[in-house]
């Protein structure tokens, strides 16, 4: 491999040229060897967020970050694999009840997922609530549980873009997270690195997503699905509507609680249409479209079925009790009339407050804590009726978490009503 001067490397981003594909495979590979060092990679970073990339540029920044580990292969699974991600929002429990759904479908979902950070959940974070459940995996055993059960939900495996999950962590301290170039190529290089056959991508936009608006999210959407083309993965994005919540709760154990009620063929109507609408794309992504129906397998408890399975597969106890929190506290309605906005990013911020996120890494997450919604955007309410609850088992934490929901609340004389669609736009 050529040598590069990281230096140089730096001033030709800082002054908008274009990386050539050789100085990127070096700079990757050098970063992830440690011979590029924190500080340099983060000037690189931040002359990425300033100035952009071109497509070959994200395209050759997307393999290098492959080729820094191993590719995953589940070709011997016996079936077409299928796989969702989702950008992140708040009361995003998703991808909980589509794993089961889409593999009692007759689609595999080998579904590598991630921690909370900040104001988003993590899947990873609401399934350890679950007593006795591991989120970390073997290669091997994911894909005995691929073969044995359809489906399954851990944290990516070590060896898999190892390069993305240093750059990850330094983006997340050096305030370049918001680069839809670095955004783009860390979703996909894990992806395409998981050697799922087909990929839906559920970009959230609005005040709870990392993209705010319509335009940006749209962009980032369309480099993915790009890039997942390129290297042969079909894939479609979906733009969805993050401007409240979504459901009725933002918590982990009230999250999995949930879920659970839309695999028993209940739950509220917006995580049942957007698990419905998610599975099948990625059924017709997988070239099964039309052999079963979503809502098939949830009234008729199939996709419970296979959830329960996954859970024992990974030593949960699907019967266990979830935890509850010992402390609650009511938000209340100040006035009589319709809920016109229940913003997402302020609820998100409530939550993490009273436990349910991590500032860092590093940090614990609380099982029981959270944000319970009692109205959504359209209902009427009275005054003094409850918003919402608050879960937490430290009652110290309620008053901060009060604080981020001022605000948050928007009531209008009956008769307003929002016109938010759940899914906004379908590109791919």
């Amino acid at each position: 491999m050529t040598e590069f001067d990281a230096v140089d490397v730096i001033r030709t981003k800082r002054d908008g040229g274009s990386l050539s594909g050789d100085q990127i495979d070096w700079v990757i590979d050098a970063y992830t060897r440690g011979a590029v060092a924190d500080e340099q990679m983060s000037a690189l970073l931040m002359a990425i967020l300033l100035r952009g990339m071109n497509v070959d540029e994200i395209a050759r920044w997307t393999q290098a970050m492959i080729a820094s580990g191993e590719r995953l292969d589940f070709a011997g699974v016996g079936r077409p694999t299928a796989d969702k991600h989702s950008t992140g929002g708040v009361g995003d429990k998703i991808t909980l009840p589509l794993a089961s759904v889409v593999a009692a479908c007759g689609v595999a979902v080998p579904q590598l997922s991630g921690r909370g950070l900040g104001h988003t959940g993590g899947t990873l974070d609401k399934l350890e609530s679950i007593p006795g459940w591991r989120a970390s995996l073997a290669y091997d055993e994911i894909v005995n549980q691929l073969r044995d059960v359809g489906a399954v939900i851990c944290a990516p495996t070590d060896t898999l873009a190892p390069a993305d999950r240093k750059l990850y962590a330094l983006r997340d301290v050096t305030g370049t997270v918001e680069s839809i170039p670095l955004i783009a190529s860390s979703i996909m290089s894990k992806k395409i690195a998981e050697g799922t056959q087909a990929l839906v991508l559920d970009v959230k936009v609005g005040s709870g997503a990392f993209m705010k608006n319509v335009d940006d999210a749209r962009e980032l959407a369309a480099t993915m699905v790009e890039l997942g083309a390129a290297a042969g993965v079909r894939t479609v994005a979906l733009l969805t509507n993050m401007a409240s919540p979504l459901g009725r709760t933002a918590g982990n154990a009230l999250e999995v609680r949930e879920s659970l009620e839309v695999l028993a063929g209940g739950g509220p109507s917006d995580v049942v249409e957007l698990t419905v609408t998610l599975a099948r794309e990625m059924l017709a992504a997988a070239g099964v479209e039309g052999d079963i129906d979503p809502t098939d397998v949830l009234k008729d408890g199939t996709a419970m079925d296979v959830w329960r399975r996954m859970i024992r597969s990974q030593g949960g106890d699907p019967d266990a009790p979830l935890p509850r929190a010992r402390e609650t506290h009511d938000i209340l309605a100040p006035t009589e009339g319709v809920l016109v906005e229940l913003d997402a990013y302020q609820v998100g911020v409530a939550a993490w407050r009273l436990g349910a996120g991590r500032s860092r890494k590093e940090d614990p997450v609380s099982a029981a804590a959270g944000v319970e919604l009692h109205a959504k955007p359209g209902a009427h309410v009275r005054a003094g009726q409850p918003v919402l609850t608050l879960h937490a088992d430290d009652p110290g934490r309620f008053p901060r978490a009060v604080e981020a929901l001022k605000g948050a609340i928007t009531i209008a004389p009956a008769g307003a009503r929002p016109d938010q669609p759940l899914v906004i736009d379908r590109l791919g």
